[in-house]
């Protein structure tokens, strides 16, 4: 124990944070991707990828820390995670691969190699971003794990209904963020466009969210009654204290809906991570305490207490100072991008 609380609960709060972190921060760039084709001609590609540059790569750092701290200090849960959902992980990192050369070399192309690589920075950001929610999609339902702790399930478990819509929510989730984050960054009439697109993807956003949390209530009966709700009765109680979440979700759809006018321009991508931020609460809700759901808590799956001290002690410095330096790199690149605006 560290400071009274248990050291499996705090790398798995840490985790939490790293997984929220990279949503937010590499869900926008990821989504300016997928709105690449929406575009109007290069030059608002040109500008749409300015807007990311400075930070895009950095934003990866989360996903890094999720993964590793995963194996480093649930290795029992990684064991099991892993053989479930290889094929996605698997389809995820090429995407990003793909998607990172993609960014690398556009700027550099010209005729049809410029052409290419606009069309491989969107596919590997759509890919991605598939990739990601079939691997959410397959983790909320679950993995079968045997009597001695490993997956003892099929190689494509994962690929159902389910994690299909999840994966088809995520895209429209990360469209939200780029959009949002377009309004903040862009001038004339790609902010206008982008103003548009807020105000379309925040109703296509409010109805796969909507859809995914009743499909995520029939995945296990004990999810279902995390919520106060059974097929034949409702525990008010229980369901007042959580309706707030799903009210506060609708409200903020509708504002983003509305169009935001004025200042602050960050208000809608705030606005869209909180939208997030209520998504994930809602995921805790239904899971909370597994890290591998209903068959591993953190303290089930958890490296040795000595092992995670010591981990412990080398990320409590790294973290602040991570922290920090996105900090600043965001607000040293905060302005908005110009219209002749290019990469390098």
């Amino acid at each position: 124990m560290v400071f009274g609380a248990e050291l499996s609960m705090i790398w798995a709060v840490l985790i939490a944070v790293a997984v929220f972190l990279y949503v937010a921060l590499d869900g926008f760039d990821l989504g300016v991707g997928i709105l690449f084709p929406f575009a109007k001609d290069t030059r608002e590609r040109d500008q749409m990828q300015s807007a990311i540059a400075p930070v895009w790569d950095g934003n990866e750092t989360w996903l890094v820390l999720g993964g590793g701290g995963l194996f480093a200090a649930f290795p029992k849960a990684y064991a099991a995670l892993m053989p479930a959902l290889y094929l996605p992980i698997y389809l995820m990192l090429l995407a990003l691969i793909f998607r990172g050369v993609a960014f690398e070399f556009r700027h550099h192309g010209r005729g049809a190699g410029k052409k290419w690589w606009t069309f491989a920075f969107s596919a590997g950001s759509i890919v991605a971003a598939v990739a990601q929610g079939l691997v959410l999609g397959g983790f909320i339902q679950g993995v079968s794990i045997g009597a001695d702790g490993q997956f003892a399930g099929g190689a494509l478990d994962w690929l159902t209904p389910f994690s299909l819509l999840v994966a088809a929510s995520l895209v429209a989730g990360y469209a939200l963020l780029g959009a949002c984050w377009m309004v903040f960054k862009t001038r004339g009439e790609l902010y206008e466009r982008a103003r548009n697109w807020v105000k379309q993807l925040a109703v296509l956003t409010a109805l796969a969210m909507g859809a995914v949390s009743l499909a995520t209530l029939g995945v296990d009966p004990r999810v279902t009654a995390r919520w106060g709700l059974t097929m034949t009765s409702v525990d008010w109680p229980v369901f007042a204290k959580l309706a707030p979440l799903p009210l506060i979700a609708g409200a903020v759809c509708f504002a983003l809906w509305r169009r935001w006018k004025g200042e602050p321009l960050i208000a809608p991508y705030l606005l869209a991570v909180g939208l997030f931020a209520v998504g994930y609460i809602g995921l805790a809700v239904s899971l909370f305490p597994y890290i591998v759901p209903f068959a591993m808590t953190p303290a089930d799956a958890a490296a040795a207490d000595n092992a995670l001290e010591f981990m412990l002690w080398g990320a409590a410095p790294m973290l602040p100072l991570i922290l920090a330096y996105t900090a600043y790199v965001y607000w040293t690149f905060r302005a908005k991008v110009d219209d002749d605006a290019a990469y390098h």
